[in-house]
């Protein structure tokens, strides 16, 4: 009798499901904002935390927290913690809330049930230029 031997599965990342779309430039920024970081490029739509203020679609927004820049040949900038001098311009395209959110608390055999909703606010920006 022969026994069909199978190939090991391949472990699969859930990390990243697909990949980065292809852009004609290699430049790319990383930086922060919200207690978030975020890596884009030009011409990238970003969904980030709300920021504190009164804003509105079309203003423009810096962002002058940047943590690295990678211009995709062979030139990578660092900061340490922030690059000095060094900023992310954007256009605020949408002002809008994620998708609800449920919070359900229940135990068991006590009759308690509470049910909340909640829905998360942020800003889709356009990135305009890496400096």
């Amino acid at each position: 009798m022969t026994e069909a031997v199978k190939a090991p599965k391949k472990p699969v990342s859930k990390a990243r499901t697909k990949p980065l779309a292809p852009s004609t430039s290699g430049l790319f920024a990383v930086f922060a904002t919200g207690g978030k970081q975020y890596r884009a490029r030009v011409g990238d739509r970003v969904k980030i935390e709300k920021i504190v203020g009164e804003y509105k679609e079309g203003d423009s927004i810096t962002f002058d927290n940047v943590l690295m820049t990678d211009n995709g040949a062979s030139e990578v900038t660092l900061g340490n913690p922030f690059i000095k001098g060094s900023y992310v311009s954007a256009t605020l395209n949408k002002i809008a809330r994620y998708k609800t959110v449920d919070v359900i608390k229940y135990k068991q055999k006590s009759r308690y049930f509470k049910k909340y909703g909640h829905r998360q606010p942020y800003f889709e920006v356009v990135i305009d230029s890496i400096k």
